[in-house]
């Protein structure tokens, strides 16, 4: 006899999924009893919240949906803030919870993990939360999951099973097969309205979102086409090759990009929320666009949210692309302005590159040290300096080589299990995994600590890079610049090489460039994980001399 537990695990297996991430608990054990004998394997975080940003990394560099089995009540409770990370970024999760028996569910009676209503608080950080009350409604559901990561807005999706269905028979579920989706095409109305205007705009300009990233060749394409000046969302970078002469870059946020954007005639803006945190990070407004707004989204409603297009598609960015590229083909192009495009391009990241004061330069060389000695990183980053300064300054070659939660939810500690989870979803070339770099503060870091040694037990060689300056800096320069006595900002910092040689990692501080390519060299020939430390401070001294 089969359990509807174990014909999870089948079904899972059925949609490819090869990676769980979870803690097995006393209510989620009978889907471990399919688990054993599949061939997924499984990484037991320290916190289920390890477990989300461990799915949410491993999404981001795999293209798959991250999965997590997770247990009743507080393992639901604790895996909520890595699901907001996911939901706000778009991130597809599955998670799969256990729950009270159907005839205890909102019962009241004290039981163990209990909840009133362990759906509805999930509810506001997935796509959708489903209670199976048969084990009938298990091929259903998971295809409803499936479907809304191949072709809607990929969201956590939260399916929890009582206690009693999960061990309900369900021989006859084996024969389900998987459901496949196919994404939207581009309409082509909409299409031929935004061909009209794209082919008659004289300073075209294109925003892409991380809802483009598998549409990268199309848009280059289309922006050589046009000649267009390329921005790109935080988790975007790595569309364009970072000399591509149209890249402006992700600096939206900055006045001169602004100035730029203003002077666009015609927008294209794909796969992008046109959101707070990748165009009003001062959080003063500002960002404004005169000309006519093209908006191509997977999802409709945001569509319309935010800046009101003059056309709106909705489609999958890749096949509006696409098509875009198709349509133009055919058409006469106005003649660009002769200081638009490439030229204007290049006016902007000149002016750009003038204006960075000490710190960002000394941060923007510490990346390119790591970039130096480490060309095919991943680069996953907290809510730190050298990740806000590499928001700006910082541009991979390739698409989902860096991602991090300074964006969008904001959280603290993402880097660290993410980076696991990242690690274990690279694709492997030549039977060798890109190297995965966790940039955290000393703050941020203590959030998910104990995760280093899950990153020893699954052996996951992630180099963990901690900027160090003693306590939560940029909240003290925010309280100061707002005349606020700083309260709760300069913590205690514990000895960082010590607890992570304790838990099994190999560890040391550097202090300049040269020691810093030797350690991130000796790093990478380890078959476990890594921790430099590198004082702010010192660095500043160092690369100033």
């Amino acid at each position: 006899m089969a359990t509807c537990g174990e014909v999870l695990v089948k079904l899972l297996e059925d949609y490819g999924v090869e990676q769980v991430f979870g803690i097995p608990g006393v209510h989620t054990v009978e889907l471990y009893r399919g688990l054993a004998r599949s061939s997924i394997n499984h990484v037991t975080p320290r916190h289920e919240q390890g477990a989300g940003f461990m799915a949410d990394g491993y999404a981001r560099t795999s293209g798959k949906p991250g999965v997590c089995f997770i247990i009743t009540g507080p393992g639901m409770t604790n895996i909520t803030t890595a699901m907001g990370q996911a939901y706000a970024d778009s991130i597809p999760m599955l998670v799969i919870s256990s729950v009270q028996t159907r005839n205890q569910l909102g019962g009241g009676r004290g039981k163990l993990h209990e909840l009133p209503n362990q759906s509805a608080l999930v509810g506001g950080v997935a796509a959708f939360s489903h209670t199976l009350m048969s084990a009938s409604e298990l091929p259903g559901v998971l295809a409803r999951a499936f479907a809304l990561f191949q072709a809607g807005r990929p969201r956590p999706v939260h399916i929890e099973i009582p206690l009693d269905v999960l061990v309900e028979e369900a021989d006859d579920l084996l024969a389900s097969v998987p459901v496949n989706i196919d994404r939207a095409g581009a309409s082509p109305s909409a299409i031929s309205r935004m061909t009209e205007l794209l082919a008659g705009a004289k300073r075209p300009l294109i925003l892409a979102g991380g809802g483009a990233i598998d549409a990268a060749a199309e848009l280059t394409e289309l922006a050589e086409l046009l000649d267009a000046p390329m921005a790109l969302t935080i988790n975007a970078k790595g569309m364009l090759e970072s000399n591509h002469p149209l890249l402006i870059g992700s600096t939206q946020s900055l006045v001169a990009t602004r100035a730029l954007v203003a002077e666009a005639d015609v927008v294209l803006a794909i796969g992008t929320e046109l959101a707070e945190t990748d165009y009003d990070i001062t959080f003063a407004g500002g960002f404004e666009i005169p000309g006519k707004l093209l908006r191509v989204d997977i999802d409709p409603d945001q569509t319309v949210r935010n800046y009101p297009p003059h056309v709106a598609l909705v489609s999958d960015s890749r096949n509006a692309a696409q098509a875009l590229l198709s349509a133009l083909s055919h058409k006469s192009l106005a003649e660009r302005r002769n200081d638009w495009g490439q030229v204007r391009a290049a006016r902007l990241r000149e002016e750009l590159a003038a204006s960075w004061d000490a710190p960002t330069l000394a941060q923007t060389r510490f990346l390119e040290t790591v970039l130096h000695e480490l060309p095919d990183a991943v680069f996953v980053g907290d809510s730190t300096q050298p990740v806000y300064t590499g928001n700006l300054t910082f541009n991979p070659e390739r698409p989902r080589r860096w991602f991090n939660s300074s964006t969008g939810y904001g959280t603290l500690g993402y880097a660290l299990p993410a980076a696991i989870g990242a690690w274990l979803g690279g694709s492997v070339e030549k039977g060798v995994r890109p190297p995965v770099v966790c940039l955290i503060g000393d703050g941020g870091l203590q959030f998910t600590l104990p995760e280093l040694a899950s990153a020893v037990e699954a052996r996951t060689p992630v180099i963990v890079l901690l900027w160090n300056n003693q306590g939560y800096e940029e909240i003290k320069k925010y309280m100061v610049n707002r005349a606020i006595e700083p309260v709760g900002v300069d913590i205690y910092t514990p000895d960082f090489i010590g607890v992570a040689k304790a838990l099994g990692c190999a560890a040391e501080a550097v202090n300049g460039v040269e020691q810093l390519r030797s350690a991130l060299r000796v790093a990478t020939d380890r078959q476990g994980p890594t921790l430099i430390e590198i004082d702010q401070a010192q660095w500043m001294q160092a690369v100033s001399k």
